[in-house]
């Protein structure tokens, strides 16, 4: 069993066991090994700002009301203390509240991450910004320090005090001097983060604005990762990767490649309930091993019994449409509306895997029939029906601009601009 050997001032060593580290260890030493990472992502104040904690409950039609912040830590709490995720990915600032000034891992199996870079590409400011369609440029917010006590300068018994894991993002745009300047800057992270006993994961997006789109985005992005880290030592290396998925055949090219090399994807917009328990179920199938879902959560109607019939699966416990019904049944018994019918949240729909990217709706997959080790599902066939256009979700980098027309703002008058905003957050939102 793998045990996290911490030391405190006084020297005196204390154990601390986290999933995290227990499963990355099998996985590392049997790749056939079926242990499955399961992260949170609850960073997207590093995003949208004032629309990242949700869609309030008390949401009514025609307002644009969302949770605030301490109700966006609050759900943090309880994820953690449910326990059935291995990570909590939050901001700096918190990792501060949560980790540093709460304890509140401490005597958790869960392990906090934070978002340690904020690349251009996802600076999501409400109402017209742009930042999304233009091409990434790498930026840091918060220094590995904050990250790790709170403040500049850790002295080395304070390194224990916050997190020591954080999540590095980059998007390649197929531009020599801009996927360079990418680089540079990963480099320098990666060097500080080596001295400091840093860990990281490191997160691909799909090119947001490239000077010329790729023909496979999933090969372009799968070459784009093995080369950056071929001259990288295994003390400089990722932990894991948060990739897009781009279906199985990318995702079994990849796995296959490296066995060092602990693949995981993204959950992109939220979509319906089948969207995010079948795109882990089938990722899983073909080598993923993580899956770091943010929105998907965050957007269901209960996020702890979302979560876990999340854990339900990635542990091959259920199948994804036993799973929606399982949901649905549980919603029912606590008395929550959910989002959609039954039958619409068992479609599959076209969903974006880039944060600032709109995605128009297409007609409904119905999931496939699906086997998992040792189950049957007696739900192999679902029927299709044109999805609600509440589906209709953001992401981060897909290589694709938005599909809407933006109307001429100078022609608008105060409130059109307002409820043209309104409209568009309710689009993005879902």
């Amino acid at each position: 069993m793998v045990r996290c050997m911490y030391f405190s001032s006084s020297g005196k060593v204390f154990e601390m066991q986290k999933s995290l580290d227990v499963k990355l260890a099998r996985i590392l030493a049997d790749s056939s090994c079926r242990d499955f990472i399961l992260a949170d992502a609850k960073d997207a104040d590093m995003a949208y700002g004032l629309a990242a904690p949700g869609r309030s409950p008390e949401y009514h039609a025609g307002e644009a009301r969302f949770r605030t912040l301490e109700e966006y830590r609050q759900q943090m709490r309880e994820i953690v203390l449910q326990g059935l995720v291995d990570i909590m990915l939050m901001s700096a600032s918190t990792n501060e509240i949560l980790t540093i000034r709460e304890r509140l891992f401490d005597n958790s199996p869960v392990t906090p991450a934070v978002r340690a870079n904020d690349t251009t590409d996802i600076w999501l400011a409400g109402g017209t910004g742009r930042y999304p369609s233009q091409p990434s440029l790498p930026f840091r917010t918060a220094t590995i320090d904050h990250i790790m006590c709170g403040h500049l300068d850790c002295k080395p018994e304070e390194r224990s005090l916050g997190a020591d894991l954080g999540l590095y993002s980059i998007t390649f745009n197929n531009d020599a001097q801009l996927d360079r300047q990418s680089l540079e800057a990963y480099k320098e992270f990666r060097l500080e983060a080596e001295r400091k006993g840093f860990r990281h994961f490191l997160e691909v997006f799909d090119p947001n604005a490239p000077a010329e789109k790729p023909a496979d985005i999933g090969r372009f992005i799968a070459d784009h990762i093995v080369r950056a880290l071929a001259g990288v030592t295994s003390r400089g290396r990722p932990l894991f990767l948060k990739i897009p998925y781009h279906g199985p055949a990318a995702m079994e090219a990849l796995a296959r490649y490296d066995p060092s090399l602990v693949v995981g994807i993204l959950g992109g917009a939220a979509g319906t309930t089948m969207d995010a328990f079948y795109m882990l179920w089938e990722a899983k199938k073909y080598g993923a091993r993580v899956a770091l879902y943010g929105r998907k959560i965050n957007n269901a109607e209960h996020q702890l019994t979302f979560v876990k019939y999340l854990r339900a699966v990635a542990d091959d416990q259920i199948l994804p449409a036993e799973a929606v019904r399982a949901y649905h049944n549980d919603l029912a018994k606590l008395g929550i509306r959910p989002h959609r019918s039954l039958e619409e949240d068992l479609q599959r729909t076209q969903t974006a895997t880039a944060y600032g990217a709109t995605v128009p709706m297409s007609p409904s997959r119905a999931a496939p029939a699906a086997s998992a080790p040792g189950r049957r599902s007696a739900h192999s066939t679902l029927t299709t029906k044109p999805p609600s256009p509440l589906g209709a979700e953001s992401g981060k980098p897909t290589g694709q601009r938005p599909t809407e027309e933006e109307p001429d703002f100078r022609s608008m008058s105060p409130a059109e601009k307002a409820r043209w905003n309104l409209e568009r957050w309710k689009r993005i939102l879902g």
